[in-house]
């Protein structure tokens, strides 16, 4: 709730691979008809579910699990299933759905654009509160290293990563040679700023895209400032959002879990003390310490390197108003398996489609309802 005790409506978006009976990447096909708000992604085995905006858990929990349940209930029809793995562990090639967009970003981002078609994600939507945006994109960009909750693969094509393997191809690989994308961006003072930045990045990226023998024209009608931003958390003016996009795809529950918190310290910053200080970080009753930035990127380095499996780290989200004993990751059961052969992560990703498929049919009882 809010300062004015009203309700903060929150949406979820989640990416799934779509494997086949035997555990081979395919492409959803009819999975995409199953459901409102079911889509298609910007790689062929990709299928993204979205909710519309809720205005508690319980509605929240009851769209996603009744989309989610469509869509399996489909895929069963059809030998299909949905993998709840943020990589799939080890494959070579994704092939893209043809478009202007990715056409361009390949052009100007290069080979590196490739680390991206390995990604599946999630993100979270949280309703901006009337002169409290800027305090809630703070708050979300200091609540970045919970990505560590909800880490689901450490491996890509096979070999092991990283804890958080998504966040490493996305964050440091994939990006490496465009500036200012891909990482998380310092907190803002104000919303000019925030524009100002939207602005730079766009002109940054058209620039690029240029110099790559892009049309100017394709650019302008493919992207704006807002669209051609590629940042873990951002002020969305389309969806009057502030939009968290780090953690990894991984199994509902825990993602509705970790939606109900972001939504409830985000949302109740309307009255609420913000303030950037010192390395710790943390979230009381009468106010919200923010840790400082450089201090706040060595937590999101070690939620991505490590996981949970630091202690500091484990602290730090604990004083950030999370539950952190509540959460499984997936990651941590792979962690340690060495390389993974094609085969074996075949296997992988139908054990964990059968994890979903399960947890799909047995929605979360919350207390927050």
């Amino acid at each position: 709730m809010t300062g004015h005790d009203t309700p903060v409506r929150r949406s979820i978006e989640i990416e799934y691979w779509v494997v086949d009976e035997a555990g081979h990447l395919t492409d959803p096909g009819e999975l995409v008809g199953a459901s409102p708000g079911v889509e298609r992604e910007f790689v062929a085995p990709l299928l993204e579910i979205k909710t519309s905006p809720c205005e508690s858990t319980a509605e929240l929990r009851s769209e996603l699990f009744g989309r989610l349940r469509a869509v399996c209930q489909r895929a069963d029809e059809h030998g299909k299933r949905l993998v709840p793995l943020s990589t799939p562990l080890n494959h070579e090639t994704i092939a893209e759905l043809p478009s202007d967009r990715t056409r361009i970003q390949n052009r100007v981002i290069g080979d590196s654009f490739q680390y991206v078609r390995h990604c599946a994600g999630t993100h979270i939507h949280v309703e901006q509160q009337p002169g409290a945006a800027i305090d809630q994109l703070n708050t979300l960009i200091a609540l970045d290293p919970a990505l560590a909750l909800v880490n689901s693969a450490p491996h890509f094509r096979g070999r092991p990563l990283a804890a958080g393997a998504r966040s490493e191809l996305y964050r440091r690989l994939a990006y490496a040679d465009v500036d200012h994308q891909g990482r998380l961006w310092p907190y803002a003072d104000d919303r000019d700023e925030w524009t100002d930045r939207l602005e730079a990045r766009y002109d940054e990226f058209a620039g690029l895209a240029a110099d790559a023998g892009v049309d100017p024209a394709a650019v302008e009608a493919a992207f704006d400032p807002e669209s051609a931003v590629w940042t873990p958390v951002q002020l969305r003016e389309t969806f009057s959002t502030v939009e968290w996009r780090s953690p990894d795809a991984t199994l509902p529950g825990e993602v509705l879990r970790l939606s109900e918190t972001i939504a409830d310290l985000v949302g109740r910053l309307d009255g609420t003390d913000v303030r950037i200080e010192g390395s710790t970080g943390e979230v009381g009753e009468a106010e919200i310490v923010l840790p400082e930035f450089d201090a706040l990127r060595d937590y999101v380095d070690t939620a991505i390197d490590d996981g949970l499996g630091d202690p500091r780290l484990r602290a730090y989200l604990d004083r950030m108003g999370f539950d952190v004993e509540a959460y499984e990751p997936i990651a941590r059961e792979l962690v340690g398996t060495g390389a993974v052969t094609p085969s074996e992560a075949r296997s992988l990703r139908l054990e964990y489609a059968d994890r979903l498929r399960a947890a799909v049919d047995r929605p979360p009882s919350l207390e927050a309802d």
